[in-house]
């Protein structure tokens, strides 16, 4: 799985980072899933190598501006630019009013198939390489976050075994992948003696905003990647007057460590942590790692992270 952040900040861009947004594209794939759409999201793609066309669905995790005003703009360019393939969007209800009054007053004509779909929490979505669970967060809105569970990998053949029982590859193979028994030379093929064990999917969270991570529950028992805010540190936070609904860093890794996340990606930084404060980024990923052991980083816009079968994500 391979993820790119398009937007870091929360509430508002900075020169360093526009709001959220985050690309996700599965392996062997000709198309890729977007959450979150904050303001000037199409800018970002067109600093990547994402291509509006393969972009098949949109995921909103809550209705704030900095998460979803950058959809109106996106859709449209999507016409311009002849991208006519079919889109669908998924978040909470509200948005479709949203979508409809802005394609309304402008009297936009998209060219295209587009779904919008207001769901809710504690439903489960399928795709052909993954399951998707909405989970409820605790913020001032209804606000989301995505479980993915990529399909376990179950039909492959050892095929080094096959070559050294004297069947080369061929529609044979097909077959054995089918579950049916093969006759070649005289010899029988049962399929379960030439298949390898299942490879296990992948699992992630891609969190909205949230202040208690910790409601995510037996969702981050030995996560493979958890995807979350992380606004404020400790400190910044009980200086606020007025304290928000958001994560600090000290609660996000106290809760990542507590369930055994395995990696962790912290996004959605406050604009107090930018360059030229007495605050910085690396502050954030310090508090975190004070009590989280797992792998940890705090995303800047257009960074890229490949998440291993193994469960290892690599920075690329």
């Amino acid at each position: 799985m391979k993820l790119t952040f398009l937007g870091t900040s929360a509430g508002k861009p900075t020169k360093e980072r526009n709001v959220s947004a985050l690309a996700l594209e599965f392996d062997q794939d000709n198309k890729w899933y977007l959450f979150d759409c904050g303001e000037a999201t199409q800018h970002q793609i067109l600093k990547t190598s994402l291509s509006v066309g393969k972009l098949c669905t949109i995921f909103i995790t809550h209705l704030h501006g900095d998460h979803y005003y950058g959809l109106p703009g996106l859709l449209s360019s999507k016409t311009l630019d002849k991208a006519l393939s079919p889109l669908t969007i998924y978040g909470p209800k509200g948005l479709k009013h949203f979508i409809e009054c802005v394609m309304d007053t402008s009297e936009e004509h998209l060219g295209y198939t587009l779904k919008i779909i207001e769901t809710e929490a504690n439903r489960t979505l399928h795709f052909d390489k993954f399951s998707l669970q909405i989970l409820p967060l605790v913020h001032s809105v209804e606000s989301f976050a995505y479980f993915i569970q990529e399909h376990d990998i179950s039909n492959k053949l050892n095929e080094q075994k096959l070559r050294r029982e004297g069947l080369k590859p061929s529609p044979l193979y097909g077959e054995l992948k089918r579950g049916n028994s093969i006759v070649h030379k005289g010899k029988e093929f049962f399929p379960k003696d030439y298949m390898l064990c299942p490879i296990p999917g992948r699992t992630l969270i891609i969190a909205g905003d949230n202040s208690e991570p910790d409601i995510l529950g037996e969702h981050l028992d030995k996560l493979d990647l958890l995807i979350h805010e992380s606004t404020y540190t400790q400190e910044i936070y009980n200086a606020l007057p007025t304290k928000f609904l958001h994560t600090t860093a000290k609660k996000l890794g106290e809760v990542a460590q507590k369930h055994h996340v395995k990696n962790l990606i912290a996004t959605h930084i406050s604009a107090r942590y930018s360059q030229g404060s007495s605050y910085d980024a690396q502050t954030v990923c310090d508090e975190i790692k004070s009590s989280y052991k797992g792998k940890c980083f705090v995303a800047n816009d257009f960074d890229v992270f490949y998440l291993c079968r193994n469960g290892v994500v690599e920075k690329i």
